[in-house]
């Protein structure tokens, strides 16, 4: 049996993932806090909707899907029902495997996880990290759960913010490219549809290219950078207007974010 405590966007993202990769929806507890909701979780996936006590007591696999800030309420009120023989997965930024650990007062095995929002559609970037207690059958439980709705990489916990903010928030930098170059189109003249089509395509076809071909970015782009055209004089703009150091800025700011939601 899993549990999916916080079946918010993430979470619900998670439980149709699952249920994709085969899992019974019998098999699968959802806990949410308004009643609305937990109905239309029923009628949409034919899960049972409990409540955080319930399914923490019936549950092998726990997954924590809370927000950030609500993550030690959650502990509090589950810790007396989580028997040392669970895994629990962690899913929220910033929340340490010590942290949870710390507060369930048990030496369960615990699994950090960070994933991103393109879960919904398989393709998410997912990372895995091992708390102190969990073992190789608890990362291995871990990836299985997460390799139907895309790519899982292990990573030492040290590096979990950092993938937070490269990961984690990574669709976000993209949707806010991809409007910032639909923008630019319809500056050009272009209509807003045809923009959005032009550039949706050419960024996943660059993915593809990025992921399949095996080449480094840079051969990449330099295999379009003809010396004195069109694309050499976008990347000089770039370049003058310090779009690269701002990308590090604010990759860095997020990390920083990551580290104090896991300290406050």
């Amino acid at each position: 049996m899993i549990a999916i405590l916080g079946t918010g966007k993430m979470g619900e993202a998670l439980l149709s993932g699952l249920l994709r990769a085969g899992f019974d929806p019998s098999d699968i507890l959802a806990t949410v806090r308004r009643p609305e909701r937990a109905q239309a979780l029923r009628e949409a996936y034919g899960v049972r909707t409990v409540t955080n006590t319930e399914a923490a007591k019936a549950a092998e696999t726990i997954i924590l899907a809370v927000k950030p800030q609500d993550m030690a309420a959650l502990l509090a009120e589950i810790a007396p029902y989580v028997p040392a023989d669970r895994l629990v997965i962690t899913a929220a930024a910033g929340i340490t495997s010590a942290f949870v650990e710390q507060r369930l007062g048990v030496e369960v095995p615990v699994v950090r996880v960070m994933s991103n929002t393109p879960i919904r559609f398989d393709e998410a970037m997912s990372v895995i990290s091992a708390g102190a207690h969990a073992r190789e059958e608890h990362l291995k439980h871990t990836e299985d759960l997460l390799k139907p709705v895309g790519k899982v990489l292990r990573i030492p916990e040290s590096q979990q913010d950092a993938a937070t903010a490269l990961s984690g928030s990574g669709p976000a930098y993209f949707f806010y490219l991809v409007e910032a170059m639909v923008d630019a189109g319809i500056l050009l003249g272009m209509p807003r549809a045809a923009a959005l089509d032009m550039v949706t395509q050419s960024i996943v076809g660059a993915a593809v290219m990025l992921r399949d071909s095996g080449e480094h970015p840079v051969i990449l782009r330099e295999a379009v950078t003809s010396p004195g055209g069109t694309t050499i004089a976008a990347i000089a703009e770039l370049e003058r207007h310090s779009v690269r150091a701002a990308f590090l800025a604010a990759i860095e700011a997020a990390r920083d974010r990551s580290r104090e939601l896991a300290s406050g």
